[in-house]
């Protein structure tokens, strides 16, 4: 079991975009992820105080990653699937205490470490 090297980041997006936001944090070296369907919930005053049109049927994007990622793949996800976007994402991260189950990064090839 490992301790405190890791974060569980979570990205909550309009259905059908959570393997598009899986896609953007695989470039950054995340290795996998778990989606969960799910349901938003608001009421409609206060969505439109906040100038937004809400879809409740949302996905769930969960993934472990090491603490050094988080920041990158926390902005490249929501650059890429924020509130400004069709998947109208809402990202954020929070700290995970243990970790057991997860496999050992790959080591680079030769040539990659050149």
């Amino acid at each position: 079991m490992t301790t405190n090297q890791h974060e569980v980041i979570f990205a909550i997006v309009n259905a059908g975009y959570a393997e598009e936001a899986m896609d953007v944090a695989r470039e950054l070296g995340v290795r996998g992820g778990t989606i969960l369907s799910a349901r938003g919930v608001a009421r409609d005053n206060e969505a439109a105080f906040y100038g937004i049109t809400l879809q409740p049927d949302k996905e769930i994007l969960m993934m472990v990653v090491e603490k050094q990622e988080r920041d990158a793949v926390l902005n490249a996800l929501y650059k890429e699937m924020g509130m400004a976007k069709k998947a109208k994402g809402i990202v954020f991260s929070l700290p995970v205490s243990d970790v057991a189950g997860l496999a050992a990064k790959p080591e680079p090839k030769a040539e990659e470490a050149e």
